[in-house]
């Protein structure tokens, strides 16, 4: 009888302490977030429009109106002449209320110009990967354009978001651009190690190639899927804005991220047409 007594005892502790695996398990399990994360990718042809007209505060409208939680921002410029000598990610940061990180790819009368990422929640650090190319490309006047891609780590309550932006090359020639995309996927690897349930890679940008080229082959050759498929409305065209006639702006996302919807916002503020993704993305308990 006793023993029969310590062998129900021994499968009640059994179960208890099964319970209790099954609790802390289910407590550490990622589920889907309650609130979708809004993405805009964004191209805004250093504040103005196509016509050269300074926007910069219909910019920062058009992150209002859109609900954004994130921004991936392209063609940014930060004290330059042309801009007035304005610092167009702290302004942006002023008129919308997001942090803001900026990314100075180029040194640019007098100031500086590349990339910049704008959040609802708090950016714990960024910095900017230099995206070398060999021989450096010459541009007009005999200058040189170097790009980089500027990789954030967001807080998002419990959870982190690893989020990189860029701006590939745009000559008519996939070899810059290719050589660029390599050291991307370098950077994706590095994020892809510090991401786990719950934290989430997201890159985004102006990549300068269509969807049948070298360049997206290289990024689908990774972890990371090309986020508009399966989930976009339309055809995806972007640039130029007042009749778009090719795709060049994109969102990829990490396993586990599943888009809801993706659509280009008709918008004349820049040379570029806005992307917003609207995303599910697992999140700690």
């Amino acid at each position: 009888m006793r023993l029969l007594s310590a062998a129900l005892a021994a499968a009640s502790l059994y179960a208890a302490i099964s319970l209790l695996v099954a609790c802390a398990g289910a407590a550490r399990a990622p589920s889907l977030s309650a609130r979708p994360v809004r993405v805009l990718v964004y191209n805004i042809h250093a504040g103005k429009d196509a016509a050269g007209a300074d926007n910069l505060e219909r910019v920062a409208g058009m992150v209002r109106d859109s609900a954004a939680d994130l921004v991936l921002l392209q063609e940014v410029d930060s004290a330059t002449e042309r801009s007035g000598r304005v610092d167009q990610v702290a302004e942006l940061r002023r008129l919308t209320g997001y942090h803001g990180a900026f990314g100075n790819a180029l040194a640019f009368q007098g100031g500086g110009y590349g990339i910049a990422i704008l959040s609802r929640w708090p950016i714990v650090r960024d910095t900017l990967f230099r995206l070398p190319v060999a021989p450096a490309q010459e541009r007009a006047g005999g200058s040189y354009e170097p790009r980089g891609a500027l990789y954030a780590t967001v807080a998002r309550g419990r959870d982190t978001l690893h989020v990189v932006n860029t701006h590939l090359d745009p000559s008519g020639d996939d070899g810059y651009r290719r050589q660029e995309a390599a050291a991307i996927v370098g950077i994706l690897s590095r994020a892809a190690r510090s991401a786990d349930a719950g934290n989430a890679t997201l890159f985004g940008g102006d990549l300068n190639s269509t969807p049948e080229s070298a360049i997206h082959a290289t990024f689908a050759s990774t972890a990371l899927r090309d986020a508009w498929e399966g989930c976009g409305v339309g055809d995806a065209f972007t640039y130029p804005e007042t009749r778009p006639v090719k795709r060049i702006d994109y969102l990829w996302v990490s396993a586990g991220v599943r888009c809801a919807s993706a659509r280009v916002l008709a918008s004349t503020i820049s040379d570029h047409r806005p992307v917003l993704f609207t995303l599910e993305i697992p999140t700690r308990r």
